[in-house]
């Protein structure tokens, strides 16, 4: 099921860092590595754990920015999914 936006802002709450995009219907982070290796280790933890849920976020790496956004494609915006795999991005990141 497809969340309002307000339940997108409310569930927001419980992640640090993340935003809604409204124009796009998504929600998103960006995270800060030491450098291009860092980054892309990182992207590459979360790909993986994308591809057991089978969900494929949107990912843009900018040198040692990545930045995340997830959107329920089939959807045509953000539910449950987005915010679960949201947080096993977040303990990727926490895990470094």
């Amino acid at each position: 099921m497809k969340f309002t936006i307000e339940e997108i802002k409310d569930r927001l709450k419980r992640l640090e860092g993340w935003a809604y995009d409204e124009q796009g219907d998504r929600i998103w982070r960006e995270f800060k590595f030491k450098n291009f290796r860092e980054a892309m280790a990182f992207v590459l933890k979360v790909a993986f754990e994308s591809e057991k849920v089978d969900h494929h976020p949107d990912i843009l790496i900018e040198y040692n920015r990545v930045k995340i956004y997830l959107r329920t494609h089939s959807l045509n915006g953000v539910t449950e999914k987005d915010f679960n795999l949201a947080e096993k991005i977040e303990g990727i990141f926490g895990a470094g």
